[in-house]
């Protein structure tokens, strides 16, 4: 992982469970392996405990680590290093996702009651009036009230966000591919297709993973199908969105949007999704931010004590799977 994640990941208590665990050297924190240091630890390794800035477990790392049974990912998709070789030589692995995911939904989750009582919009509104005015007569269409809120993805961050809108008086759509009807009423939500969703929703939120399939899923013409003055949020990736033809969409004011990723991730500084009124903008912070890493730590450490007691992981990754997950 990046050397510089390691104190904020792990706590005096995690990092004092893993000594317990496991024979590890808490200063050894790689993200080379071509080092001589390196090669030399994974020459004795069993188990990788891998975030954020991991290098891919290729063929090469695989061969200088003849010992390694399983690879315990502190963070959420393991796409960007567990590689076909890992899968081909029978590497256990599991992922701190469903930690990671909890407060991307929490976030994803204020953003929806925010914006359908287009709290941004009421703020500047009074920061410019600085006065009394009749907000009820000219935001009397506002609230969450019998709202309909569309989730694209039934991931584990679509899973938490519909349980976490349950106690609310809102109408929950969701599509996706691999959820039945029944599966969806179990959910709490309805499940139609993605053209239906964006039709009826004042509030769509995306939550599917990057997947070929899943490009520009939401393109310029179901854009097009949101009812004026509907909310997009994404807290997937950039790339699920046809950024170009969102922008036309909010530069005209017709629709506004929470936005966590864009394309490219870090936006030009003259983009004008800085500084529109209707958009919200943040730096890719819905995941795990300060003390919500040491939860994805904490989960770390319970897949290698159950891996230290022979018992399999309770939250694996398999590579069948890998196609459609983040």
């Amino acid at each position: 992982m990046h050397p510089h994640l390691a104190p904020q990941l792990f706590d005096a208590d995690t990092t004092a469970r893993l000594n317990r665990l496991a024979e590890l050297d808490p200063g050894l924190v790689l993200d080379d392996f071509t080092t001589p240091e390196a090669l030399a630890a994974l020459a004795d390794t069993e188990v990788l405990l891998t975030s954020w800035g991991c290098p891919p477990l290729d063929e090469w790392v695989l061969a200088a680590a003849p010992r390694l049974r399983a690879v315990i990912h502190a963070a959420g998709s393991v796409k960007h290093h567990v590689t076909d070789a890992c899968w081909e030589r029978g590497i256990q692995v599991t992922s701190a996702a469903r930690a990671n995911a909890l407060p991307v939904a929490e976030y994803t989750v204020a953003a929806i009651l925010f914006s359908n009582k287009q709290v941004l919009q009421l703020a500047a509104e009074y920061r410019r009036r600085r006065t009394s005015y009749d907000w009820q007569a000219a935001y009397g269409h506002i609230g969450n009230h019998r709202r309909t809120v569309g989730i694209v993805g039934a991931s584990q961050i679509g899973r938490r966000v519909l349980e976490l809108l349950r106690p609310f008086d809102l109408e929950l759509l969701l599509h996706d591919p691999y959820v039945d009807p029944d599966d969806a009423d179990a959910l709490g939500a309805r499940a139609v297709e993605l053209d239906e969703l964006c039709a009826l929703s004042d509030v769509v939120s995306v939550h599917a993973p990057q997947l070929p399939s899943t490009l520009h899923m939401i393109d310029g013409r179901r854009l097009a199908l949101m009812p004026d003055g509907a909310t997009l949020i994404n807290t997937s990736r950039g790339s699920l969105i046809d950024q170009e033809g969102l922008v036309a969409e909010l530069l005209s004011g017709r629709l506004n949007a929470v936005l966590d990723v864009t394309t490219p991730e870090v936006l030009p500084a003259d983009s004008p999704l800085y500084d529109l009124p209707n958009v919200l903008l943040t730096p890719h912070i819905a995941g795990s931010l300060g003390g919500e890493l040491h939860r994805m730590a904490a989960a770390a450490a319970d897949e290698l004590a159950r891996y230290a007691a022979g018992q399999p992981f309770a939250h694996p990754v398999r590579a069948q799977d890998i196609h459609r997950t983040a």
